[in-house]
């Protein structure tokens, strides 16, 4: 009889030891993503050489919350599959689209199975030929790794939410802020909520809402530096902390792509059914009941002007953005109508005359003939206009070389002096978003009468320098003249192209979980 209690008692401390040790199993998480924003009204094509690509351990430097040591690293194994991110652009060819989403499926199928995954997009990517490339990709990663995992989302806020992404993620997320100052940490929140609903044994959220709401705007109009947006995205704090609410986004939605998916969304996500659903509804009424007061986050007006009042006063330095052709946006980054028009000047014909930084306009001929010259000498050429010559041919650069930058070796940069003019040359379209970019070139943007940037807003390092701006409503492929954009495929009626349509159906739509 000893005997045989001892093997009982044995087999009971077995039993337990094993529940024990599995109940402290780390979750094996997979890490993937596709990242852009693809105008479809700019000729501009993203092909395969346009994306940032990072596969396996080095993904982990791309998320500083999840390097060696820190918490949430610790509390999983983790599987990083492949991240591709973009500067915004034109639509990706079908080819490119499928072979970076075989890069993500075959480590993916490599590692499995998997509790959970972290699926990093941006919301906004338009592929030639294929409605909905996010829906399409979460759908294909679910056909690999099954309905079981929980996939957890992060956005940007100037994403689209389509339903079929709604079905098959099960948290999901955005940024709340407009320039994103919080990118990472809205990332950070997504897999922070992962892993404590894996933790604590919660599992998925049990309700999904979400509510499309008939709204597109760009994001000029919709930063939340300045109001409606700032107390709109406000609300999401509150909102998304009573016990019950797990997380909640307001997505802007994309305006510079004619695809059904279009538009502002308000998803929210949790386990107290009727407070989901309130809280989901009274924030999409809200933005609705709010949405004549969007305005441009600075004064807007013709680059004329904007010119004018430039000129005229003594505050510098004084920033113009070039909106129309913002490659941040999505525009190809090449047009050459802006920097045409400042060439015809008088008041920048001389060099005594007031000074002007012109960032920036790619073309690697120019810059090669440029290093080619050297500093100091002369050089003459063409640039821009290769990708999107609509408004202008490529423009005529002649003046002295004043700098070059080698530094990047993928993307060379020169600068000529034409008058009193500092125009940057760039191999590749970029946007210039830091003093330092500026710096390089022996630039200081803070003693310059004028600095026309290739942007929409001003990120925060730039808008912290400025003495005054505008925002020039300038020709590209994210013109800014939403009504002059010829539409045919999203859906209308959609404010403000239609502003007398009557109040749409903003109640709640349940999407339920794949695999229910």
């Amino acid at each position: 009889m000893t005997m045989f209690r001892h093997l009982i008692m044995l087999q009971v401390l077995i039993a337990t030891s094993t529940v024990f040790v599995y109940s402290q199993k780390k979750p094996r998480v997979a890490i993937a993503g596709i990242a852009i924003e693809s105008s479809t009204f700019s000729p501009a094509l993203s092909d395969e050489s346009a994306f940032r690509k990072t596969s396996g351990s080095a993904i982990f430097n791309l998320y500083p919350f999840l390097k060696e040591g820190t918490p949430l690293r610790e509390k999983a194994e983790w599987y990083p599959a492949f991240i591709a991110r973009a500067t915004p652009g034109g639509a990706v060819p079908r080819e490119t689209y499928e072979s970076l989403v075989m890069r993500i499926l075959e480590p993916l199928r490599a590692n499995m199975p998997y509790d959970a995954m972290f699926l990093d997009i941006h919301g906004a990517m338009s592929v030639v030929g294929l409605d909905d490339p996010e829906g399409d990709l979460i759908v294909r990663i679910r056909e690999v790794i099954g309905t079981g995992p929980i996939i957890s989302t992060c956005m940007d806020l100037h994403g689209n939410v389509t339903w079929r992404l709604a079905e098959n993620t099960d948290l999901i997320t955005c940024y709340r802020l407009a320039p994103h100052e919080d990118s990472m940490e809205s990332r950070e929140r997504a897999v922070a909520n992962l892993l404590d609903r894996m933790e604590t044994g919660k599992g998925r959220p049990k309700y999904k809402a979400w509510i499309p709401v008939p709204i597109l705007l760009a994001g000029e109009q919709t930063s939340t530096r300045v109001e409606p947006a700032k107390s709109l995205y406000a609300i999401l704090g509150p909102a998304t902390a009573p016990e019950g609410v797990l997380d909640g986004g307001i997505w802007i939605g994309y305006a510079w792509a004619d695809e059904p998916r279009n538009r502002a969304t308000v998803m929210m996500t949790g386990d107290d059914k009727d407070l989901v659903a309130i809280t989901a509804e009274y924030i999409a009424n809200h933005f609705w009941s709010v949405r004549n007061n969007f305005e441009f986050v600075a004064p807007t007006a013709t680059l004329d002007v904007c010119l004018e009042k430039a000129i005229a006063g003594d505050k510098k330095p004084f920033f113009i953005s070039d909106m129309g052709d913002n490659p941040t946006a999505g525009g190809a980054g090449d047009v050459t109508w802006t920097i045409t028009e400042l060439l015809k000047r008088d008041e920048f014909k001389t060099e005594n005359g007031k000074t002007l930084i012109y960032a920036s306009i790619p073309d690697p001929e120019f810059v090669a003939k440029a290093i080619k010259a050297g500093v100091g000498n002369k050089v003459e050429g063409t640039a821009g206009a290769k990708v999107d010559n609509r408004y202008a041919p490529p423009v005529k650069l002649s003046g002295t070389v004043t700098s070059i930058y080698q530094g990047n070796p993928e993307n060379k940069e020169a600068v000529v002096k034409v008058g009193s003019i500092y125009v940057i040359v760039t191999e590749k379209r970029k946007g210039f978003h830091f003093v330092h970019e500026f710096e390089k070139h022996n630039l200081d943007p803070r003693q310059t009468d004028i600095v026309v940037v290739k942007l929409g807003y001003l990120v925060p390092e730039l808008f912290d320098i400025q003495a005054d701006w505008m925002m020039a409503l300038t020709l590209g492929g994210v013109n800014q003249d939403l009504q002059s954009l010829p539409y045919k495929r999203i859906h209308r009626p959609m404010f403000p192209l239609d502003k007398d349509m009557a109040k749409p159906d903003l109640s709640v739509k349940l999407a339920p979980f794949v695999g229910d």
